[in-house]
């Protein structure tokens, strides 16, 4: 709330493939997943020789360094400094690999333990240079583990459902009932493979001391005795309810998406009180008027919506990624620009920023002229692209996106989805037959084609998955 309110809050900002590492090698390249080499979390490694922003600033005398997630499979190149989390990184006690290879085991909670790090970089820099440090936090990747001092924070309180918590996929793709990310039908393996047979059946939920078991087996004795206190009792609850037969279907999930949704909150506050310390720290050192700061993510992400957890699809609610950029002087203070950009545009914008050029290789553009008001004939699409290999059994698929409308085309199923945003902001009809709208399928087809020769896309068959 303080970085949008001091700064600009982006209402259209979108990814260019929802997936973790490859959005993060979208950012880092400015190019789109086929062109940077980095497709599918399963990809890699991320090639580290290829252009980066941060090899760039880096190369241009900038003090460089990346601190917590990196997912890219590879150790970071054009940093100075790099300390990350091996894969996605754990909340508790949480592994640190560090510069020179040796990993450390460190005790606390992923999010406090990054931002001390970042904080302690910045202390130790060489302030006569200017610096690029990108602080990357687990959180709030899934499964969502709350620092214990936040535990408690929404007892009580029952979070409002989204309006399509419990969608029946009607009047889209024939995909959709396909898909394993499910609070109802999928939820049980977030929590713990090892679950009795008993609680398992029916319930898929777990038994006392079960949830986030992946983070509970890393904490210690008396971290284990404060989360057992918190969700002991809720568990112990739910499942005598469910044993009596008090709950019906609709209950479980309610009650289900309860427990997520808390846990995704409590999970954000740790962010939230981390950003704040990080704010501090520039203020208080001198720093704060020269900085450039930016919020983001490397996806969205299902609360809930379309009864879903996970990301993947072209769908807002993954499409869709936080972009609030303060840089006093520059931006205005509360803007809420409505132009499309998308994190192939991150690169660009940094290079810009320190008054560089970006290689003509570059697909991004620099939003600078959006946030100093002179932009002229600013992009009026984005495109999407969608390379995993069935995981959730979301199918691979490629789509285009403009102001109003989206369409995207899924090879496997050989289908085009169209959707009004203006009307349908939920995307529950796909008016792609509709003939009321054959003129805008079509405008959308062009637009679609024109974005796959721009940016050199590939056949659909050239990451097609193999049949067996």
């Amino acid at each position: 709330d303080r970085l949008a309110k001091e700064g600009a809050l982006f209402a259209n900002s979108f990814c260019a493939n929802s997936i973790c590492g490859p959005s993060r090698a979208n950012i880092l390249t400015g190019k789109h997943s086929h062109k940077n080499g980095f497709l599918r979390n399963n990809s890699g490694p991320f090639d580290g020789s290829q252009w980066t922003a941060a090899q760039a600033l880096q190369s241009s005398g900038y003090s460089t360094a990346v601190i917590g997630k990196w997912h890219l499979k590879s150790n970071p190149t054009g940093f100075d400094y790099w300390e990350i989390f091996p894969g996605q990184g754990s909340y508790y006690n949480p592994v640190f690999k560090q510069m020179g290879g040796k990993s450390v085991r460190e005790e606390g909670y992923a999010t406090d333990l990054t931002t001390d790090k970042a904080i302690a970089w910045l202390d130790q820099r060489d302030a006569k240079k200017p610096f690029f440090l990108m602080c990357q936090h687990k959180a709030p990747h899934r499964t969502f583990a709350p620092a214990l001092r936040h535990l408690g924070t929404f007892n009580g309180v029952t979070v409002p459902e989204p309006e399509t918590l419990f969608d029946d996929y009607a009047n889209r793709s024939k995909t959709l009932p396909k898909n394993e990310m499910e609070i109802d039908r999928h939820f049980d393996w977030m929590y713990d493979a090892k679950l009795r047979n008993d609680e398992r059946d029916g319930a898929k939920l777990p038994g006392p001391n079960r949830y986030g078991a992946i983070e509970y087996k890393r904490m210690t004795p008396e971290q284990k005795v404060k989360w057992d206190a918190h969700f002991g009792p809720q568990n112990k609850a739910f499942i005598a309810d469910f044993k009596a037969g008090k709950l019906s279907d609709k209950d479980i999930v309610r009650w289900k998406y309860q427990r997520y949704i808390k846990n995704y909150l409590g999970t954000v506050k740790s962010v939230d009180e981390n950003i704040g310390r990080m704010l501090d720290y520039l203020d208080e050192n001198g720093l704060a008027e020269n900085t450039l700061v930016i919020y983001s993510s490397d996806q969205g992400f299902y609360l809930g919506e379309h009864g879903w957890y996970d990301k993947r699809w072209m769908f807002e609610e993954s499409f869709k990624m936080p972009f609030i950029i303060r840089w006093p002087g520059v931006t205005q203070a509360g803007a809420r620009p409505t132009e499309l950009i998308q994190n192939i545009d991150y690169a660009p914008t940094f290079l810009a920023a320190a008054g560089l050029t970006a290689p003509p290789e570059i697909q991004g553009e620099s939003i600078l002229p959006v946030l100093k008001g002179t932009a002229t004939n600013w992009r009026e699409s984005v495109y999407y692209s969608y390379y995993e290999l069935g995981e959730h059994r979301v199918p691979q698929h490629f789509g285009v996106r403009t102001q109003t409308h989206k369409l995207f085309y899924i090879p496997e199923s050989k289908e085009w989805q169209l959707f009004d945003l203006v009307n349908d902001p939920q995307e529950l009809v796909d008016q792609s037959a509709n003939p009321d709208y054959t003129k805008v399928r079509g405008e959308l087809e062009m637009e679609y084609n024109r974005l796959r020769t721009l940016y050199e896309a590939p056949t659909y068959e050239a990451y097609a998955p193999k049949r067996r």
